[in-house]
């Protein structure tokens, strides 16, 4: 079978307990769920952390203490650190996690009215910014796409030899403020990639499981995970992220896909 690589973004920066009391702040919670993924057939934890309290924080001693708490129990995933952190953040403040030198890092190449009230901000100079930062530091940008104009920027960047080729792009469909969740908007995203790229796809809330399968079946990869839905069925909630992926794996499955192990991931990657 055609291997499929599986992302599981566990937390992030928005979703709470109050949402799914399930959703992991701690260090030990942080690791115990990426674990539960992985064993699922994750082969990349896309990583936001949390203080204590739930409260997002992009410090790279709070990074660098769930990743090791992770890499203790699963060793092999591949840890993606988010550069995007919460909306409000500064510029410096979201790039604390790349003096860890992980494998992969987010990069969003745009700015989104993000839901009703926020906006997240990335100007070109800020994109730049960042895209530096990994290119120096040979860290591999997955490019977050939330609509069409954000697949321009990453191939404008690519010309200014600011992202070096073969591209990795997510495009995260569903979000109130960004590009919608059909057949069609998917493969509107999907045609305007460029020859040679891979890609991951995300659906937001109960669009999960639909953007799965339209990736699956078109070659493409998966995430899933607590940071985009909390739900593994209509009105009853998740009780892990593992559960999640379980699904997305038997959804795979069925389109003729399996799970990629992490050595599989970085091979698909060129990482």
């Amino acid at each position: 079978m055609e291997k499929v690589i599986i992302t599981a973004a566990i937390c992030g920066a928005e979703v709470t307990k109050e949402h799914n009391p399930n959703v992991p702040y701690t260090v030990t919670e942080i690791a115990d769920e990426a674990r539960r993924a992985h064993e699922a057939g994750a082969a990349i934890i896309h990583l936001h952390v949390r203080y204590d309290d739930g409260t997002p924080t992009q410090s790279a001693e709070r990074f660098k203490e769930c990743i090791d708490a992770i890499k203790r129990q699963c060793p092999e995933v591949i840890v993606q650190p988010s550069t995007g952190g919460a909306a409000g953040m500064s510029d410096e403040e979201r790039l604390q996690p790349l003096t860890l030198n992980p494998e992969m890092a987010t990069l969003d190449c745009g700015t989104l009215n993000f839901g009703e009230n926020d906006i997240f901000v990335n100007s070109i100079s800020t994109i730049k910014h960042f895209a530096s930062e990994m290119k120096a530091k040979g860290i591999k940008p997955e490019i977050e796409v939330f609509d069409r104009s954000m697949i321009n920027t990453a191939l404008y960047l690519v010309k200014k030899g600011f992202i070096l080729e073969p591209l990795h792009f997510n495009l995260v469909m569903g979000v109130t403020g960004g590009i919608g969740a059909s057949m069609s908007e998917f493969n509107f995203l999907k045609e305007s990639l460029p020859e040679g790229a891979t890609f991951t796809a995300a659906g937001i809330g109960r669009h999960q499981f639909n953007v799965a399968a339209m990736s699956a079946i078109t070659g493409g990869h998966i995430r899933v995970g607590f940071e985009d839905n909390i739900f593994i069925s209509p009105g009853v909630l998740a009780e892990s992220n593992g559960k999640l992926v379980s699904k997305a794996v038997r959804i795979a499955m069925e389109l003729g896909r399996e799970p990629a192990s992490p050595a599989d991931a970085r091979n698909i990657l060129k990482l």
